[in-house]
Formats: C-alpha cells, sequence, structure tokens
C-alpha cells in the first residue's frame, strides 16, 4: 500500500508515542517524513532509525518560540522540498492545581501549555497554508484530547488548550478548505505512551482500563490510523470533524 507516495509529511514530537507511531504508519504507506523534536534527540534518532523508506529526516525546534516555528518550516521546505500533510502531534503535560499552587507556578504551567499545545499548532498552520496552497491542497491534523471535553482539574490548562485546538480545527478548516486544504483532529483518551507510563501502569491502572468497556486503553497504533485516514485524500470531506479515539469511555 502506497497511499502517500510521493508525499511528504511534517510529525511533531516524533521522539516517542504517538507521534513515532504516526511516523512509522506513514512511512510504511510511502511518505517522506520531516521528524520534528525538541530535547529527546536519541528518541527521535531511534524513531529515524525505526522507518521504512528513505530519504526522511529529522529537525530541531522549541515550537512554543513563534520564530523557531518559522525557521522550521522553511528548513523542511528548502531540505524536502514541500509539505502535504502536517500532524500537531507536539504537546507538553504540566500538572497544576488551583488550590495547591503557587500563582507564580500556575502562570507559568499556563504560559508553557498554551504556547506548545495551543499557539505552535495555530503558528505552524499559518507557516505551511501557503506552501499547501501552492501544492493545490494539503492536510492538517490536530493531535487533541478527551480532556478538551471533560475537564482536566488536575491541570487545567492542558484541557483548554486542547479545547481551543478543537475550536483552532474547526475554524481553519473553514478558512483554508477553500484551498483544498482539510483541517481535522483526533481526539484520544489515554494512550498507552511513555509520557503517561507512571500514570496507567500505576495504582491507578485498573481504574483506567475500567473507563472503556474494552477495560483497556489506547494502544499508540490506533491513533495512528486514524490520524492516516483524516490524512488522506479519501477523507477531504471530513474536514472539521474531531474523532474521538477512547474507546467508549466519555461520549459528548
Amino acid at each position: 500500500m502506497s497511499t502517500f507516495k510521493g508525499k511528504m509529511v511534517i510529525v511533531t514530537g516524533a521522539s516517542q508515542g504517538i507521534g513515532r507511531a504516526c511516523a512509522k504508519i506513514f512511512a510504511e504507506n510511502g511518505a517522506t517524513l520531516a521528524l520534528h523534536y525538541h530535547k529527546n534527540q536519541k528518541a527521535a534518532e531511534e524513531t529515524l532509525a525505526s522507518l521504512s523508506g528513505a530519504g526522511h529526516q529529522l529537525f530541531n525546534a522549541d515550537l512554543s518560540d513563534p520564530i523557531a516555528v518559522k525557521k522550521f518550516i522553511n528548513e523542511v521546505i528548502h531540505s524536502m522540498g514541500g509539505i502535504d500533510v502536517l500532524i500537531n502531534n507536539a504537546a507538553v503535560i504540566e500538572p497544576h492545581s488551583i488550590d495547591l499552587d503557587s500563582y507564580d507556578n500556575w502562570q507559568l504551567a499556563w504560559n508553557k501549555t498554551l504556547a506548545t499545545n495551543l499557539l505552535a499548532p495555530a503558528n505552524l498552520a499559518f507557516c505551511v497554508a501557503p506552501e499547501m496552497k501552492k501544492r493545490g491542497g494539503g492536510h492538517i491534523v490536530n493531535v487533541s484530547s478527551r480532556g478538551a471535553y471533560r475537564g482536566e482539574p488536575s491541570m487545567p490548562a492542558y484541557g483548554a488548550s486542547k479545547a481551543g485546538l478543537n475550536s483552532l480545527t474547526q475554524s481553519l478548516a473553514l478558512a483554508l478548505g477553500p484551498f483544498g486544504i482539510a483541517v481535522n483532529a483526533v481526539a484520544p483518551g489515554f494512550t498507552d505512551t511513555e509520557r503517561v507510563e507512571n500514570i496507567v501502569k500505576g495504582p491507578r491502572e485498573n481504574e483506567i482500563a475500567a473507563q472503556s468497556p474494552f477495560n483497556r486503553i489506547a494502544k499508540p497504533e490506533e491513533v495512528a490510523a486514524a490520524v492516516l485516514y483524516l490524512a488522506s485524500d479519501q477523507a477531504i470531506f471530513t474536514s472539521g470533524a474531531i474523532l474521538d479515539l477512547n474507546g467508549a469511555s466519555y461520549f459528548r
């Protein structure tokens, strides 16, 4: 299968977890990958080494910095010749409590979370849109979260950032549709990644698994498969959709 043969795909936060799973499935389907990472170069190199096909490249950038975002996209276009698909997967989780944290810590958590989880995808979309327009269209898929709907009392900035990302997805779907650019999002629940391993494999493991009638959490590959579909030309008319991937653990 080579649905994405000849396509250039950016995956942000590709070092591990959902980002790595997305990189693998797109490579298996013929795409050439621009793999973004920020701090974990070793894991990013492991992702690169695991990919089938040739021509994939690593790019380092702090996406919370708007100047770095523009530089990153320019580097990708220069090195790889264009952009057909953008997967906005990179995100941070900063636990913070309205009743326990200091005001300074509260500010730090909100600023860091919104800069990475919401402003970065907005800035990336702004920077890739002109290139996609030149190529006659493209796809942007944002990785949101179940937390956008059910609330995140121990990290409210995370839930708010993902709710904002959902709204951004729909706004961009309307704005970019006339140029043949589809914009969608996936909203996973707990997923078996390194980031939440200490939670999903800890004392709450059974409780978390029981949130779904399947009595387990999602696999990164399951999320990646949905991302692959939403980024395909067959899914152009899903633009503006936010696909829940929480194993029936939460309905809206």
